[in-house]
């Protein structure tokens, strides 16, 4: 079936789509049938964007039922190295800042090309060490040539892989190898558009777990209080952001700090994907935008900030908001956080406020901010008179195009 009817759906999934059609601008959306919304080309990511908060609790199922398993593999390791590409990269970037705190284990994200140029020089020398693989497909090249080199050249590394369908090459490859652990997640969040979305949180999500191995429980709480929030965000701000998307701007940034600029970073993504490269983006921190970057922002330039919840991150956010102020830079903002100050916000800003975020710290809330950049990018998509699911003709696709692996003369430890 190429879509998911409100009127035919089954299960939670059809009940929560029924809800979301009270919302007016997704309720007009997901009215025609979906074959229509299909030829109209979001027959897929519309209902991928809004399913995610239904997901989060399945993938926090799927990794305590391994959870001796991953107790296993983290014992006694050196560093963890969480690693993908593109999207994927960006999740990783989500999480290895907290993981790191709360393991005492040092961490890091890596780019899957740049380990496939560098090898053995692309991770730390210490062992063992634990590689985290993140692909939604699994079938881009990079994927599997990963984990196939390290478990060449560096025996001594532990894999994790964790994917989004079954069928992709990273799954199939190993699923019966003993020197990697393979956690897949549900269907449902193998994206069929071309853009990451349920497959960007669920992944996150899948790995933040790596640091609440030993906390019962933790993890459910944690996945079900993201998904009031997230229901809370799609049912209550969805408009807001609807009207954002399609307000004059021809320029976009994105802020954040700490796990939040991976969130940053990936809804730059979205946004530069989803409108086939029309709009221009930039992901920085707050403090890294005064070095140089901030000449980007010009009187056409919408500015999305990740506010904090920490009060001394907060501060610095703060001041640099009230910079661009005072320098009149920027169209408008849009502002994700709690408690936003009114001070915060000038004439046609819009505040995105999520109850619980403050209660679920900046470590937890990435996959919020990414739901925000997520709709944000969709809705500038439909302004543009492109096709969410595939807006760039071609130019780049849902899975990366095969190109030729290529190894360097045998390497040694």
């Amino acid at each position: 079936m190429p879509g998911t009817s409100v009127a035919d759906s089954s299960g939670a999934l059809g009940k929560w789509l029924q809800t979301l059609a009270l919302v007016p601008e997704i309720g007009q959306l997901l009215a025609p049938d979906p074959e229509d919304r299909e030829a109209a080309g979001y027959g897929h990511t519309l209902v991928e964007i809004c399913q995610q908060p239904l997901l989060w609790a399945d993938t926090a199922c799927r990794v305590t039922q391994i959870n001796q398993r991953l107790v296993q593999l983290l014992d006694g390791v050196k560093w963890l190295a969480i690693t993908g590409s593109g999207s994927s990269l960006y999740a990783g970037e989500c999480v290895y800042p907290v993981l790191q705190a709360e393991t005492g284990i040092p961490a890091l994200a890596a780019d899957g090309g740049w380990l496939l140029l560098e090898g053995l020089r692309g991770i730390p020398p210490q062992r063992p060490g634990l590689l985290v693989s993140l692909a939604r497909s699994g079938d881009s090249p990079e994927s599997a040539a990963v984990v196939e080199l390290y478990l060449e050249i560096a025996p001594w590394v532990r894999h994790l892989a964790i994917t989004c369908n079954r069928d992709g090459q990273l799954a199939t490859r190993f699923r019966d190898s003993a020197g990697v652990t393979v956690l897949v997640l549900d269907e449902r969040t193998n994206d069929r558009g071309l853009a990451m979305t349920g497959s960007f949180t669920n992944m996150a999500i899948a790995a933040r777990a790596l640091g609440w191995l030993g906390q019962a429980g933790t993890l459910e709480r944690t996945a079900e209080s993201l998904a009031q929030a997230g229901r809370h965000l799609l049912l209550h701000h969805t408009c807001q952001i609807a009207a954002a998307a399609r307000e004059s701007f021809r320029r976009a940034v994105f802020l954040g700090s700490g796990c939040r600029f991976g969130a940053a970073r990936e809804s730059a993504l979205k946004m530069l994907e989803l409108t086939a490269g029309e709009i221009p983006t930039m992901a920085e921190t707050y403090l890294g935008l005064r070095h140089g970057p901030m000449c980007f922002i010009d009187r056409q330039t919408l500015v999305l900030c990740f506010l904090s919840s920490d009060p001394l991150v907060r501060t610095y956010e703060e001041d640099l908001i009230a910079e661009l102020r005072r320098k009149r830079m920027g169209a408008r903002k849009l502002i994700v956080g709690e408690r936003i100050p009114p001070a915060l916000l000038d004439a046609g800003d819009v505040a995105v406020e999520i109850p619980g975020m403050a209660a679920l710290g900046d470590d937890n809330v990435a996959v919020l901010d990414v739901m925000t950049g997520q709709l944000l990018a969709f809705f500038r998509c439909l302004a543009c008179g492109l096709r969410p699911d595939m807006p760039s003709s071609g130019i780049i696709s849902r899975v990366v195009n095969g190109f030729t692996i290529r190894r360097r003369q045998k390497e040694t430890e």
